[in-house]
Protein backbone atom coordinates (compact mmCIF):
# COMPACT_ATOMS: atom_id res chain seq x y z
CA UNK A 1 0.00 0.00 0.00
CA UNK A 2 2.36 2.80 -0.79
CA UNK A 3 1.38 6.10 -2.33
CA UNK A 4 2.85 7.07 -5.53
CA UNK A 5 4.17 10.18 -3.49
CA UNK A 6 6.40 7.86 -1.38
CA UNK A 7 9.70 7.94 -2.33
CA UNK A 8 12.57 5.83 -0.28
CA UNK A 9 16.03 6.34 -1.22
CA UNK A 10 18.64 3.24 -0.58
CA UNK A 11 22.39 4.16 0.28
CA UNK A 12 25.18 2.06 1.30
CA UNK A 13 27.85 3.50 3.46
CA UNK A 14 31.21 2.66 2.14
CA UNK A 15 31.50 -1.01 3.66
CA UNK A 16 31.02 -4.39 1.54
CA UNK A 17 27.50 -4.45 3.07
CA UNK A 18 25.02 -5.68 -0.34
CA UNK A 19 21.24 -5.75 -0.43
CA UNK A 20 19.42 -7.36 -2.50
CA UNK A 21 16.51 -5.65 -4.69
CA UNK A 22 13.79 -8.72 -3.23
CA UNK A 23 15.07 -7.24 0.75
CA UNK A 24 14.73 -3.42 -0.98
CA UNK A 25 11.20 -4.30 -1.84
CA UNK A 26 10.68 -5.51 1.64
CA UNK A 27 11.41 -2.69 3.49
CA UNK A 28 9.91 -0.19 1.08
CA UNK A 29 6.71 -2.17 2.01
CA UNK A 30 7.33 -2.00 5.64
CA UNK A 31 7.83 1.79 5.92
CA UNK A 32 4.76 2.11 3.47
CA UNK A 33 2.67 -0.14 5.92
CA UNK A 34 3.49 1.57 8.96
CA UNK A 35 2.85 4.97 7.00
CA UNK A 36 -0.69 3.87 6.27
CA UNK A 37 -1.27 2.55 9.76
CA UNK A 38 -0.68 5.80 10.99
CA UNK A 39 -2.90 7.37 8.77
CA UNK A 40 0.15 9.51 6.94
CA UNK A 41 -1.10 10.00 3.76
CA UNK A 42 1.06 12.50 2.72
CA UNK A 43 3.71 12.54 0.18
CA UNK A 44 7.13 11.42 2.48
CA UNK A 45 10.44 10.83 1.80
CA UNK A 46 12.64 8.36 3.70
CA UNK A 47 16.48 7.42 3.06
CA UNK A 48 17.98 4.00 4.14
CA UNK A 49 21.12 3.43 4.84
CA UNK A 50 22.92 -0.19 5.09
CA UNK A 51 26.05 -0.64 7.02
CA UNK A 52 27.36 -3.61 9.11
CA UNK A 53 28.24 -3.55 12.84
CA UNK A 54 31.08 -1.40 12.87
CA UNK A 55 29.52 1.43 10.83
CA UNK A 56 26.46 1.54 13.44
CA UNK A 57 28.84 1.41 16.02
CA UNK A 58 31.06 4.19 14.85
CA UNK A 59 27.65 6.14 14.39
CA UNK A 60 25.96 4.93 17.95
CA UNK A 61 28.90 6.20 19.50
CA UNK A 62 28.94 9.41 17.83
CA UNK A 63 24.95 10.14 18.10
CA UNK A 64 23.79 8.61 21.47
CA UNK A 65 27.55 8.36 23.25
CA UNK A 66 26.72 4.71 23.32
CA UNK A 67 30.36 2.66 22.21
CA UNK A 68 28.90 -0.63 20.72
CA UNK A 69 26.75 -1.86 17.53
CA UNK A 70 23.13 -1.28 17.44
CA UNK A 71 20.37 -3.01 15.24
CA UNK A 72 19.14 0.47 13.52
CA UNK A 73 19.49 4.12 14.35
CA UNK A 74 16.41 6.34 13.02
CA UNK A 75 17.22 10.39 12.44
CA UNK A 76 14.01 11.93 12.34
CA UNK A 77 13.96 15.64 10.49
CA UNK A 78 10.47 16.27 11.75
CA UNK A 79 9.05 16.77 14.88
CA UNK A 80 5.74 15.61 15.60
CA UNK A 81 4.46 18.15 18.82
CA UNK A 82 2.59 15.31 20.20
CA UNK A 83 -0.86 15.61 18.28
CA UNK A 84 -2.64 12.99 16.25
CA UNK A 85 -1.92 14.41 13.37
CA UNK A 86 1.43 14.69 11.61
CA UNK A 87 2.15 17.85 10.21
CA UNK A 88 0.90 18.76 7.12
CA UNK A 89 3.12 21.10 4.43
CA UNK A 90 2.58 21.47 0.92
CA UNK A 91 6.23 19.76 -0.29
CA UNK A 92 6.95 16.58 0.49
CA UNK A 93 7.55 15.21 4.17
CA UNK A 94 10.87 14.18 4.69
CA UNK A 95 10.49 12.06 7.12
CA UNK A 96 14.20 11.27 7.80
CA UNK A 97 16.99 8.69 7.81
CA UNK A 98 16.90 4.75 9.04
CA UNK A 99 20.64 3.41 9.62
CA UNK A 100 20.42 -0.28 9.33
CA UNK A 101 23.07 -2.28 10.37
CA UNK A 102 22.41 -6.03 7.91
CA UNK A 103 24.82 -7.76 10.29
CA UNK A 104 23.39 -7.05 13.84
CA UNK A 105 20.07 -8.06 11.83
CA UNK A 106 21.47 -11.22 10.40
CA UNK A 107 23.03 -11.88 14.06
CA UNK A 108 19.09 -11.59 15.59
CA UNK A 109 17.36 -13.03 13.03
CA UNK A 110 19.66 -16.34 14.26
CA UNK A 111 18.94 -15.50 17.80
CA UNK A 112 15.15 -14.70 17.90
CA UNK A 113 14.65 -17.57 15.55
CA UNK A 114 13.21 -16.43 12.60
CA UNK A 115 13.81 -14.93 9.24
CA UNK A 116 15.97 -12.51 8.43
CA UNK A 117 13.46 -10.68 6.03
CA UNK A 118 11.39 -10.81 9.21
CA UNK A 119 13.90 -9.09 10.81
CA UNK A 120 14.57 -6.76 8.54
CA UNK A 121 10.84 -5.59 7.90
CA UNK A 122 10.75 -5.54 11.84
CA UNK A 123 13.42 -3.02 12.36
CA UNK A 124 11.88 -0.74 9.70
CA UNK A 125 8.63 -0.66 10.98
CA UNK A 126 10.29 0.34 14.22
CA UNK A 127 12.54 2.97 13.00
CA UNK A 128 9.78 4.45 10.64
CA UNK A 129 7.91 4.73 13.86
CA UNK A 130 10.16 6.53 15.26
CA UNK A 131 10.26 8.75 12.48
CA UNK A 132 6.55 9.44 13.43
CA UNK A 133 7.40 10.45 16.76
CA UNK A 134 6.91 6.98 18.62
CA UNK A 135 9.43 6.22 21.36
CA UNK A 136 9.51 3.70 23.92
CA UNK A 137 10.94 5.36 27.17
CA UNK A 138 8.39 4.54 29.51
CA UNK A 139 6.03 1.48 29.84
CA UNK A 140 2.82 2.75 28.21
CA UNK A 141 5.56 4.16 25.35
CA UNK A 142 6.79 0.91 25.08
CA UNK A 143 3.33 -1.14 24.74
CA UNK A 144 1.59 1.09 22.41
CA UNK A 145 4.68 1.20 19.77
CA UNK A 146 4.68 -3.10 20.36
CA UNK A 147 1.15 -2.81 19.93
CA UNK A 148 2.01 -1.14 16.49
CA UNK A 149 4.57 -3.22 15.41
CA UNK A 150 2.58 -6.35 15.57
CA UNK A 151 -0.49 -5.29 13.87
CA UNK A 152 1.88 -3.76 10.95
CA UNK A 153 4.18 -6.74 10.94
CA UNK A 154 0.43 -8.95 10.95
CA UNK A 155 -0.90 -6.80 8.48
CA UNK A 156 2.75 -8.01 6.12
CA UNK A 157 1.77 -11.92 7.10
CA UNK A 158 4.93 -11.72 9.15
CA UNK A 159 3.45 -12.21 12.64
CA UNK A 160 5.31 -12.20 15.72
CA UNK A 161 4.77 -15.82 17.04
CA UNK A 162 5.00 -16.02 20.92
CA UNK A 163 6.72 -18.89 22.18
Amino acid sequence: MMSAKTMIYFLNDQTKTEITYKAKMLIRRAICETLAHEGFDNSAQVSVTFTDNEGIRALNKEFREIDKATDVLSFPLMSFDGSDEPPVDECENMLGDIVLSLEKAGEQAEEFGHSLDREIAFLCIHSTLHLLGYDHMTEDEETEMRTAQREILSAMGLEIKDK
